[in-house]
């Protein structure tokens, strides 16, 4: 074993969709890399499977992302418990696909919610928090479809372009207290997401086969972005945007 620190040594994160996927995989790389993780998430067994699983390092906590109250119990919490948080990584988010005239108006608030008024309310919760800390790092998960246009999700797609916007703007209210905002733009990611009948008709092999990386990502690829962003390595990054998509955005390779 290498007598080095972790990169995350001494941090306390609250991760939110972490029952599973890509917060999962957050949470097993910063606690590899020293911090101790809040798991969050509405999958309850799932999610202190999770907490089990990593050891003393991780403790679940139920968090469901558009509920206020329930936001303010748990960073409550976590400052009374473990202590002030340095990082938030607001990754909770679902989908639905469908084309835009049979979207529902509840489907489509449905994802907003989730998605852009959680990751609203999560920011909003830790500003105290981070501030009395010294500073700290948000990292938001956005999406390529927050990006560019991509049918059949447009409430999902909505969702993700606010995202940006909120990251923008809340790097330019809070660099003064030192907490930094950045968002991640990951391309399909292999999770339970896209693992679902609404994506059946999708030809994965010859999606992916045409990329620059040709594969589909893993949830890995995200967590080590989302570590980068998380340590003091990225100190001069705020308000910025990143993509990890294996290359799906530049273009394919056919």
């Amino acid at each position: 074993m290498s007598d080095r620190p972790g990169r995350l040594e001494g941090k306390l994160a609250i991760v939110t969709g972490a029952a599973r996927g890509q917060g999962e995989a957050i949470c097993r790389a910063f606690v590899d890399e020293g911090a101790r993780v809040v798991v969050c998430d509405v999958l309850d067994e799932d999610g202190e499977g999770v907490a089990a699983s990593i050891g003393g390092a991780a403790t679940y906590r139920h968090l469901d992302v558009a509920d206020e109250q329930n936001w303010q119990s748990v960073v409550t919490w976590c400052t009374e418990t473990l202590g002030n948080p340095n990082v938030l990584v607001n990754n909770a988010g679902i989908v639905r696909a469908a084309p835009m005239e049979e979207t529902t108006l509840d489907d489509y608030r449905a994802v907003v919610e989730v998605n852009q008024v959680g990751c609203f309310l999560g920011m909003r919760s830790v500003i105290g928090p981070m501030r009395e800390a010294g500073g700290g790092s948000i990292v938001n998960t956005s999406s390529v479809a927050g990006l560019h246009g991509v049918r059949g999700v447009i409430a999902y797609a909505a969702s993700k372009y606010a995202v940006r916007g909120m990251t923008r703007s809340a790097a330019l209210e809070l660099g003064v207290d030192g907490i930094r905002v950045n968002s991640i733009h990951p391309g399909t990611i292999d999770t339970p997401m896209v693992n679902t009948e609404e994506f059946a008709h999708v030809d994965r092999a010859a999606y992916f086969s045409a990329i620059p990386a040709g594969r589909i990502g893993q949830p890995r690829d995200v967590a080590m972005l989302a570590l980068f962003l998380a340590s003091d390595e990225s100190a001069y990054c705020t308000g910025a945007e990143f993509i990890v998509d294996g290359g799906s955005s530049t273009g394919t390779r056919v």
